[in-house]
């Protein structure tokens, strides 16, 4: 039969509390009683559990995801239902349950402030953000606590710990790709300017036109909220122009949706007289015609990765802060496919 915590307490004649105490090397308890306590639980053969050892630190067993609901169309792409299905994996085998949380832009009332409601109150025991949402301000107030959290998404501003993929990388694949099926005028359609992860992929994007000496034109570089309108509205008037664009890298697949809409209207086949590439690959990508080249963002990986880096930071809590960057790939479909 297996021994118990609360058969080790009634063997040294103690509280059960008192043997919690003593699994967490408490200072309240003198060192005489740790000494017996541990004895019986070495002579009764004891291995304490790691939820007992949890329970003795009155942790919540929760993790808090905020999203920031003005953002709307970024949780109602699947890609967010991914990341909580991966944080999940991460964080249920270590008897965590996850906590979604909406962070309103507007929310500026002190005691409405997730660090009022879920930290400082101790409703959860550790935090997944996004970098969108994470302030500098609250990135400080938050290591001066000693509070375990992880930024989906780089984060340099101060020391963090984050988990992304490689966007930088991913704007130079797409690009390189392009390139190699001899398409030489390439615009770059969705983003706003300012954004963190708009900045990286035009960042991979715009370096490789440089690097292969071809123009980085200004009028090419469409941006706004990246969805299917914009796709649509901005790929129709640049291939309007008297000088086209003869491909386009498109931030994700609402816009290459819109610029698919656009080419078709305006009679151009794809690849031949239009090549699209874009980032992210699900849910349509391999379906539509013609198939989309994507870059594949893992976001069930990447949110596997950041529950088990906050549930790491929580039961070790001396981790150093790292950076994470996942790996991306590209994925060559038809609309692209010229050579």
């Amino acid at each position: 039969m297996k021994i118990t915590i609360t058969d080790i307490a009634r063997a040294a004649n103690v509280a059960k509390s008192t043997v919690s105490k003593v699994l967490n090397d408490s200072p309240s308890i003198s060192a005489e009683t740790k000494d017996r306590v541990r004895k019986i639980m070495k002579d009764m053969n004891y291995t304490p559990s790691s939820m007992a050892t949890r329970l003795a630190k009155q942790n919540t067993f929760n993790i808090g995801l905020l999203i920031d609901m003005s953002q709307e169309q970024a949780y109602l792409n699947p890609f967010f239902y991914n990341i909580m299905v991966g944080i999940e994996s991460a964080i249920g085998p270590r008897h965590y349950d996850l906590t979604v949380v909406n962070v309103q832009a507007s929310e500026t009332q002190e005691e409405r402030h997730y660090m009022k409601r879920l930290v400082m109150s101790k409703r959860i025991d550790g935090l997944i953000t996004n970098n969108s949402i994470l302030t500098a301000e609250d990135a400080e107030r938050l290591q001066k606590l000693s509070f375990p959290y992880v930024s989906m998404g780089e984060y340099t501003d101060s020391e963090v710990s984050w988990v992304d993929f490689d966007n930088e990388k991913g704007g130079r694949m797409l690009t390189e790709h392009l390139l190699s099926q001899a398409y030489r005028n390439i615009a770059f359609v969705g983003g706003v300017q300012g954004e963190r992860l708009f900045s990286k992929r035009f960042q991979g994007y715009a370096q490789t036109l440089q690097e292969a000496g071809l123009p980085l034109l200004a009028e090419w570089n469409a941006r706004g909220i990246a969805d299917e309108e914009l796709g649509y509205r901005e790929a129709a008037g640049l291939l309007a122009q008297a000088a086209p664009p003869d491909a386009l890298v498109c931030m994700n697949n609402q816009v290459a949706y819109g610029v698919l809409r656009a080419a078709k209207v305006l009679g151009l086949q794809v690849p031949r007289d239009l090549g699209i590439a874009t980032f992210d690959d699900e849910p349509y990508s391999s379906y539509i015609s013609p198939s989309l080249t994507s870059l594949k963002i893992n976001t069930y990986e990447l949110g596997a990765c950041a529950g088990q880096m906050v549930t790491d930071r929580i039961e070790q809590p001396d981790l150093q802060h790292k950076g994470v960057l996942l790996e991306p790939e590209i994925i060559v479909r038809d609309s692209t496919r010229r050579n």
